[in-house]
């Protein structure tokens, strides 16, 4: 005699049909199963909201650089700085041991070198809009996805920074 899902017994006489038994294997899979926590949804969250931000930052960058109107082409050369801006953080967490002094001074340091970096970023389009090499509307596009594209670096860095298997550092 079959029951509600779950709660069968099963004769020789009557086995189950494939259907029924399908549905009573997903029955106990939902029961089993549990509710996602906050944890999980933030970093699902995390993954597909951050990469969406950088391509809307990219688009700001690739609309200040190539409208027919504004016709330049040096605003590309921000890029460089969005590549590197992580970088000394990197080195700086790699290098740095908590227990001394010398891992806070590294970690500074690699603070002073971000930001001019990050500064620089943003001081570029508008010495070449100064200049007028580009126009003061493209300078506005590309520091518009300076901002975007850096908050976005700014959030992986705070979401996925986590300390992994191969960090010198335990949280």
């Amino acid at each position: 005699m079959i029951g509600y899902p779950g709660d069968f017994d099963v004769t020789l006489q009557e086995a189950p049909s494939s259907a029924t038994f399908l549905l009573t294997c997903l029955w106990q899979e939902s029961r089993s199963s549990h509710s996602p926590s906050w944890g999980d949804t933030l970093g699902v969250q995390a993954l597909v909201s951050l990469p969406f931000r950088g391509a809307i930052g990219r688009a700001f960058l690739m609309l200040g650089c190539a409208l027919e109107d504004y016709g330049a082409h040096w605003p590309w050369f921000v890029l460089i700085f969005h590549a590197i801006s992580p970088v000394p953080h990197f080195i700086a967490e790699r290098a740095a041991c908590d227990s001394d002094a010398t891992g806070s001074a590294r970690r500074e340091l690699a603070y002073v070198f971000t930001t001019g970096i990050v500064v620089s970023a943003f001081g570029f389009p508008v010495v070449l809009a100064r200049v007028a090499v580009i126009k003061c509307r493209a300078c506005g596009l590309v520091l518009a996805g300076n901002a975007v594209i850096f908050l976005t670096i700014q959030g992986f860095s705070l979401v996925f920074e986590r300390g992994d298997d191969f960090s010198s550092e335990k949280r």
